[in-house]
């Protein structure tokens, strides 16, 4: 009995398509997070809490992201953090 086909292996394909679903995942996913140094993260808190999207809490030391409901204790991680979840729901209006 002969094996199959060598001409109608299709596994590589699969498995390259796989990958290329696997990288635009990522991608769509991966937020750049490289441009927010202290400067920048602290101008984007002070809109937001301008925007009444952020409220600071000082007796706790903390930012609160009021969409979310999420706690930072530095505006560069809240800054990452709201940069992630803008895109993320752009990312789920753009599939609807």
């Amino acid at each position: 009995m002969p094996g199959p086909d060598p001409h109608d292996d299709t596994s590589r394909d699969y498995e390259q398509f796989e990958k290329e679903q696997l990288a635009q995942d990522r991608d769509a996913i991966g937020v750049d997070t490289a441009d927010v140094d202290d400067s920048t993260a602290q101008r984007l808190v002070n809109d937001l809490v301008d925007a009444d999207v952020v409220t600071l809490v000082p007796e706790d030391q903390v930012l609160v992201h009021e969409p979310s409901g999420t706690t930072f204790d530095s505006s560069t991680q809240l800054a990452v953090f709201h940069r992630g979840w803008t895109t993320g729901r752009d990312a789920d209006t753009e599939g609807e």
